[in-house]
């Protein structure tokens, strides 16, 4: 059932690839889902294995671990798929986060769930390079755009699934479901891909063990430092972590520049320069998606009293739009500068954010939310799918594991420090906005009237960081080449 495709040149298609990416698809939708899945449970999750502190910032460990142990080991995941092969890594990744849900869901303890939301993240970081591998391996350069397009729309719809179904669990079952559904999913997946993706051939690598250790160093000691800052009321210990941090990540991008064999980072793909821009970019977009969930879906069922269903259907237009969007924004990419659809579709989900900062009262009629998830949904559209295209687009099929792994890397990095950013922020605007919010809260968990305003404010000025940051990608991508097939 399996062909190989060698490597070197243009890809050799024995059969069409599109059974393979769908297949694929799947795994890489699932853990899109875990995410957003769980920032609508994030609530109930408190509720249930949290409820004596009023602190936000150990909830947050649960979405944070999960980023963590998916960004540290990314860089070398790209790698072992060269090394062993896609197909098998993506196997082992997909097996390891299906088992690591079964353990979320049984957790009885805070601690419990964030270890086995760590497992997770270790699953996803196999899962992930994989797909884009794939794509950049069986598909020629000029069509690539329609299958990054099927990519990009799967973060779309996982945008609409996600909490729309972890609304749905929660209200009925609680907030174990949104775990439990994962095992089905990961099954179907596992037999899917075992039939369907091609066995590649493989290339012998080396690993950089001081790398590896160096960056995982330097990661967990500045997200630690920013997710625990606030807690510790920004003790000078906090700031000595997060610059040492920085430190040891500036001894991780030096020892990589004088490595000559084979090093973590190959700093060659940087001199592509499409490649070293959407890096960046997609690392403003990670920051985004990571932290503007929390500050949105605690607003509107604390502020507002709205389910987590009712939150969830919120972002249906975003997801719908996404979803219809995508593919054609990937079939005109093919076709145009990279520029004309990136540009516009930052800016809108920029500006979404900022709609939905105002929005954010005790007045505005529930509807009007709708609105800007709409806009948010047309910008999404024109950023996942030609982000991810032009940053692959140039990269030797040798080169794919090496390129998808450092490319998610600094997307998870960005969700990572913006999941950590607007834990700390939202805190620090809690306190400002809102002192003594131990009392705020009713039995029921909805806030109460006297302290509903003061906490909707400290939302709606948190939700201001994440568009703030994206516009550093707007300006990140404004220096893209044209691809070499548009400039003949």
């Amino acid at each position: 059932m399996t062909t190989t495709v060698p490597t070197g040149t243009s890809p050799i298609r024995t059969r069409s690839p599109w059974p393979a990416l769908w297949a694929l698809v799947i795994g890489f939708f699932m853990i899109l889902v875990d995410t957003t899945i769980v920032s609508v449970a994030n609530p109930a999750i408190k509720a249930a294995l949290d409820p004596s502190t009023n602190n936000l910032d150990n909830v947050v460990w649960v979405t944070s671990a999960y980023l963590l142990a998916y960004a540290v080991p990314l860089l070398i995941t790209g790698r072992l798929g060269d090394r062993f092969g896609p197909k098998r890594m993506y196997l082992i990744g997909l097996a390891l986060f299906t088992l690591a849900s079964l353990g979320c869901g049984l957790s009885t303890t805070l601690g419990a769930l964030v270890a086995f939301r760590a497992v997770q993240g270790l699953g996803a970081a196999l899962v992930t390079p994989q797909t884009m591998a794939v794509i950049t391996r069986t598909f020629p350069p000029e069509r690539r755009g329609a299958a990054m397009g099927l990519w990009g729309a799967t973060s779309g719809v996982a945008m609409l699934v996600g909490p729309l179904a972890g609304g749905l669990l929660v209200d009925a079952w609680g907030w174990e479901w949104i775990f439990f559904v994962n095992i089905p999913v990961g099954i179907v997946g596992f037999v899917l891909a075992w039939l369907l993706v091609p066995t590649l051939e493989t290339h012998a690598h080396r690993f950089d063990v001081l790398g590896v250790v160096l960056s995982a160093a330097g990661l967990f000691l500045i997200v630690f430092g920013l997710q625990e800052g606030e807690h510790y009321d920004w003790a000078a210990w906090v700031w000595v972590m997060i610059a040492a941090g920085v430190v040891v990540l500036g001894l991780f991008i030096w020892q990589q520049l004088r490595t000559r064999s084979e090093p973590l980072v190959p700093m060659g793909l940087f001199r592509d320069r499409n490649f070293s821009v959407s890096s960046l970019a997609i690392a403003t977009v990670g920051f985004m998606a990571a932290s503007m969930s929390l500050p949105l879906m605690f607003f509107v069922q604390l502020a507002r009293g709205l389910t987590p269903t009712e939150s969830a259907l919120l972002m249906v237009p975003m997801a719908v739009v996404v979803g219809v969007l995508s593919p054609f924004a990937g079939r005109l990419l093919d076709r145009v500068d990279a520029r004309w659809l990136l540009v516009p579709g930052l800016l809108l989900v920029s500006g979404s954010l900022v709609w939905y900062a105002v929005l954010m009262n005790m007045d505005t009629p529930v509807w009007m939310y709708l609105l800007p998830s709409a806009v948010m949904g047309v910008g999404q559209s024109g950023m996942w799918g030609p982000l991810a295209t032009t940053a692959t687009r140039s990269l030797e099929p040798r080169q794919a594991g090496a390129g998808s792994g450092i490319y998610n890397t600094t997307r998870t990095i960005g969700s990572v420090l913006g999941s950590a950013s607007i834990a700390a922020l939202m805190q620090s605007r809690l306190e400002a906005n809102l002192p003594g919010m131990s009392d705020a809260t009713s039995t029921s968990g909805t806030l109460s009237d006297a302290v509903a305003g003061p906490f909707s404010t400290a939302m709606a000025q948190s939700l201001l960081l994440p568009a703030a940051v994206l516009l550093i990608g707007v300006v990140a991508v404004v220096f893209l080449q044209r691809p070499a097939h548009l400039r003949r």
